[in-house]
Order: structure tokens, then sequence, then C-alpha cells
């Protein structure tokens, strides 16, 4: 039997923020020796600040961390027992690729007589035996890749950090480099934290990945937990392609959605509770239509090399699926979802709801420093201090240069009939329901009528909170 990998690495309520700017928030996690961990998310959303709080390159704002069961804040980097490869590989240009790889050795005054062998190993570790005399711009990418590894992994490190290395190269390379990188860990049986926003190169390599958004993790799992049980809807919509629709859980085992009722495989989330499903496109059939309970018409059928990606319309929903089988768009055909092919996730998205101040007198709300006409200002007197809650259907977007409060777009997550987009403005992130697809970081305009704000005492809800 293989012996349980122990913890080699341990972060534990570590936060980090920059003059106010959270980059990361309580995170807790520990990673095993031995272990290929990916760390994974979109931009921002803090996996290479952990990266550099574990290489000592910056220092956690709280919290602790520990490797080998020891506190490592004031270890300086070069003394932890770590390497880095980051994307730009920064070789010497004056130097060949022995000594390139060598340079580490040199600084810690290892003996020629030592250095020699060692290198000679990495060469051949990385694939690169007889590439020692060449310099850097004689290379390829991939080489000055492999040679950037090599680098890093004379020095003998307990723990190898890779931000997004393979970042520079093309599809083809990335997908060969992919396949090394696991093989050289495999070999060696040290520990790779590896960066990077691409779901194929984490779901490829990876014993254990780390899905963060926003500097909170979301979920931690093996590729095919990640993959075929994600936790909420933001890690369905960002591991693969999904269809995410809301559903309401009618008892265990059985469920209603877009108006029809399935039979489902999950149990424990109550009688007729709100929830959202995610069905991957791989695990509906396309089946005659006389035999379906669900029909639709085949809006398009893009052939994607091993399977087509068929967009069926079914009354106000667009299903995605994947098949072998090719179709025409214009044509009927039925859907058909197996119980095991929907995975039912608690219901994550709520109303917005933000800290506002009430000007009775003006009939007006402050949110984000912005004044919203309301109606519903009755039993508050004067500047109050309270709480408002807008459904994101009631959410309005707009030109920016048609409204007051203006933020960037964060997310657009496509729900099957409307986008669910969320837009960061000044101290808030609001979520709005929308037709169109909007792109992170394009400028948007917030609207929303008066009679959509819904205000609460600030007091009493303190009051009432568990």
């Amino acid at each position: 039997m293989e012996a349980k990998k122990t913890p080699l690495i341990r972060l534990i309520d570590v936060s980090k923020d920059y003059d106010g700017d959270v980059a990361l928030e309580k995170v807790s996690l520990y990673i095993r020796d031995g272990e290929f961990l990916t760390l994974l998310g979109p931009s921002g959303c803090g996996k290479t600040t952990m990266l550099r709080l574990i290489a000592g390159f910056i220092m956690p704002s709280s919290g602790r961390i520990e490797m080998d069961g020891q506190d490592i804040a004031k270890i300086p980097p070069h003394r932890r027992a770590v390497n880095t490869v980051f994307q730009k590989y920064a070789l010497f240009p004056h130097l060949n690729v022995f000594d390139n790889i060598a340079f580490g050795l040199k600084i810690k005054k290892v003996p020629k007589a030592e250095i020699v062998p060692r290198v000679e190993r990495m060469l051949q570790l990385v694939n690169l035996e007889g590439y020692g005399k060449r310099y850097v711009d004689q290379l390829s990418g991939g080489q000055q890749q492999r040679v950037a590894i090599a680098r890093a992994l004379v020095n003998e490190p307990k723990i190898l950090l890779l931000d997004e290395p393979l970042g520079a190269l093309d599809l083809k390379l990335r997908q060969e480099m992919q396949h090394e990188l696991k093989r050289m860990q495999k070999q060696l049986g040290i520990t790779f934290i590896y960066v990077t926003h691409d779901q194929e190169e984490a779901l490829t390599m990876s014993d254990i990945i780390v899905v963060m958004k926003d500097g909170v993790i979301q979920q931690i799992g093996t590729p095919t937990d990640i993959y075929n049980e994600p936790k909420n809807v933001f890690v369905a919509d960002f591991i693969g392609e999904s269809n995410i629709v809301a559903a309401l859980m009618l008892d265990d085992y059985r469920l209603r959605m877009n108006g029809t009722s399935y039979r489902c495989v999950d149990k424990g989330f109550g009688k007729n509770t709100e929830v959202d499903v995610v069905v991957r496109p791989e695990d509906i059939d396309i089946v005659p239509s006389e035999r379906a309970r669900v029909m639709g018409v085949v809006q398009s059928a893009l052939f994607m090399g091993v399977h087509y990606e068929v967009l069926v319309q079914c009354g106000d929903y667009e299903w995605t699926v994947h098949t072998t089988d090719k179709v025409q768009p214009g044509a009927q055909v039925g859907i058909h979802i197996p119980p095991e092919a929907i995975h039912v996730m608690k219901k994550t998205r709520n109303n917005n709801i933000f800290d506002c101040e009430v000007y009775p007198d003006d009939n007006e709300v402050y949110i984000d420093e912005v004044a919203f006409d309301c109606v519903s200002v009755e039993g508050f007197e004067g500047k109050e201090a309270a709480i408002v809650q807008i459904n994101p259907a009631d959410v309005q977007l707009v030109s920016p240069q048609d409204a007051k409060l203006t933020g960037a777009c964060k997310a657009c997550l496509f729900l099957g009939t409307h986008y669910e987009v969320t837009v960061s403005c000044a101290e808030n992130d609001w979520i709005a329901y929308a037709p169109d697809l909007y792109e992170d970081g394009e400028e948007v305009g917030i609207l929303v009528d008066a009679d959509k704000l819904h205000l609460s005492h600030a007091e009493k809800d303190a009051e009432e909170e568990p």
C-alpha cells in the first residue's frame, strides 16, 4: 500500500492586501509532499500572490505559512527550499546552456566536480543531452523553457513553483510540455505548485486543483472531482463547458427545470428548494423527437474535430450538446438527460444586498456614493444608515454616459436564457441579468427603477442576525 503523503506546506488563515485592495482573504490550504498541485483561476484571483507568498517574495498581511511545521515568515527567499520558474524564463543570453543551469550552484560555491554531474543529470532529465554548449538564442521556446526548469531543479529544491511557464508557447508545444512536466515531477518525486488560468493544463497535469476567485478558494479536489462535482456555479462554468440551469428541487432524487420534471441522483436539499443545476454538454443525448419528453430546434452545429457542438433551442432555454452524430440546423430533435448527468448545487446567486444611506426628504438612497430615487422610504427619519436589497433582474445595464453609477464587468456567466453579469463599482460588486454578453473589463452603467429598491433598518437587521 502506498504511504500516505504528509503536508509539506500549510497556509493558515493567510490574507494579503495592497493598500486596502484584498488579493487573498483568510486562505487555508495544505500541500502534501510529492504532490502536483495547481492553483487555477482567472486573472486577479490571487493565485500568483499565493505563489509569491510561498516563495518569500512578499509577506502576508496576516496569517501563517509553515514548511515542515515551521513558520517560514522570517526566512528570506534564497534560504527557502523553493525554486521558481516564471513565464519569462530570465535566462542569461551571454551564458551557454550548461552555465545557465550551473549558475545557482556556482553562487552557492558547490565544488566543480559536483557541478558537472548534476548539470548533466538535469540535461538528461529535460531531454537536452548534448545541448550544454549552445547559447540561449540558438534554442526554441520549448527548449528555453526546459533550460529554465533544469536551472531551478538543479538546486534540488523541495518545492518547485511554476508561474504560468507554458504561456509563451504555441498550443502543440504547450501540450507536449504538459506531459513532460508531469513526467519530470513523477520521476523526481518533489512537490510542484503550478499556477495557470488554463483549465486543460490543470486537468491534464494535476493531482489536486485549487480553484480560486476574488482571493478566495472556491473548491479543492482532484481533476475528476472538480469536473464532475463542482461546488458552485463559478466552478462549474470555469472548468469546462456547462449548461447551468435554475431549478426547483421537488424532493430527494426529483427536480423540475425549464418546466419539466427529472429524476436525479442528488438528495438532502429539502422539498421545493431553489437550486442550481449543471449538465455537461457531453452527457446530453440527442434522440428522435418522438422518443423525447423535451423537444427543440437545432440552432447550429459546429464541428470541433472529435465531436459536434450543437445548440438546441428548447422553449426559452438553449442547450449546448456535444455529440458525434451530425445534425442539421433547423432540425427538430429530442433532448434526453439521464439522472446521473444532472448535478445539483446549492443556489449561490442572491439579491444585491448593500449598505446605504437614506435621505427620506429627497426620496433618495445613496449606494456607492451615488443617489438613487427610491419610493420605499417610509419609516425612515432624516439621514439614516440602512440595508438595501435589489433583485439582479431589476438592475439595468446601460451605456456609461446614461448612468451616474458606472463600473467594470468582472464576470459574465451564460445561464441558458440570459447572462449573469458581475459589475465592480466603487465599493460593491453588483449582479445583473442581461440578454447580451459583456466582456471582462468593459465599462457599463447601472440604473434601478425607484420601486425596485427594498429598504430595511440596519440596526434591526443586525439584531436579527444569528
